[in-house]
């Protein structure tokens, strides 16, 4: 499955440059970008699945491989693939996706840890089943959602240092992203102490917009831009938007703006 994947089952993103809009998925729209990191030259780290079951639910994937190349582009590949293999398995009248995707997990960290240690990958998994939704969260790419006059209803919490520390009260978000330690990841997929965070199951509004992102979004962007952005653009806008602004704040670093160099992914869904 090199490349982009593309049937009326999955969609695999495995490239250094994807964009698309308006994917009908599990009854609502997807919008997608994937972009290799300004000047790199050995290839796009992160990985992204669209994985339907059937029309009304389906899983959502991005994986932002660590550990350098090629055994973070590896990690973030195996992760995705493995995903797409276990739900893809399935009965498409079966709506229970959480055992796949933890048996689908489980199996991605022994095939990660098995021919080399050192690399892994973040793991952000979203299982949609008609208005309901429910997150698996490894290391710190990001699920949040954003309802439509922009207040965030959830976001995962980074498996890190400065992420813990936000969450605590000890670090304001302002600051954490000029944060010494931010590059900083305490669980990864593919690690022998690998801890999955499930999240609640989760009602969505017809307004609501869910992003998934690795954090070539999150450590460019503050959250209230990102919500800003997603609340009052359709999806596509949205997408350009979000793009435009991580693009530049890599390119063009400024003293009072946060500026890091990253491998930019996310997806943006609606429900219908």
């Amino acid at each position: 499955m090199d490349g982009v994947s593309e049937t009326t089952r999955l969609i695999l993103v495995e490239e250094d440059l994807f964009v698309q809009d308006g994917i009908a998925f599990a009854g609502g729209h997807l919008s997608v970008h994937v972009s290799m990191a300004p000047y790199r030259q050995d290839g796009n780290e992160d990985s992204v699945g669209i994985i339907p079951l059937n029309q009304n639910s389906g899983v959502l994937v991005v994986a932002d491989g660590a550990g350098g190349q090629p055994g973070g582009e590896r990690a973030s590949r195996v992760a995705v693939r493995e995903i797409a293999r276990s739900i893809s398995s399935l009965d498409p009248n079966q709506e229970n996706l959480r055992a796949a995707v933890l048996d689908a997990i489980e199996k991605a960290n022994q095939e990660i840890m098995t021919p080399v240690r050192g690399a892994g990958t973040t793991l952000e998994v979203l299982e949609v089943s008609g208005r309901t939704v429910r997150t698996y969260h490894i290391g710190d790419s990001s699920t949040l959602v954003v309802g439509g006059r922009g207040k965030i209803h959830y976001q995962t919490t980074p498996h890190s240092p400065v992420g813990y520390a936000v969450e605590a009260g000890l670090v304001e978000e302002s600051e954490a992203l000029f944060h010494e330690d931010l590059h900083l990841v305490s669980n990864l997929l593919g690690t022998p102490d690998m801890k999955v965070e499930v999240g609640p199951v989760l009602s969505l509004a017809p307004r609501d917009t869910i992003m998934l992102a690795s954090d070539g979004v999150t450590d460019n962007l503050q959250l209230k831009e990102i919500a800003e952005v997603v609340r009052r653009r359709p999806l596509k806008r949205a997408r350009e938007s979000l793009a435009s602004l991580a693009q530049d704040r890599m390119l063009n670093p400024v003293s009072d703006q946060p500026s890091k160099q990253d491998d930019l992914s996310f997806l943006l869904y609606r429900p219908g």
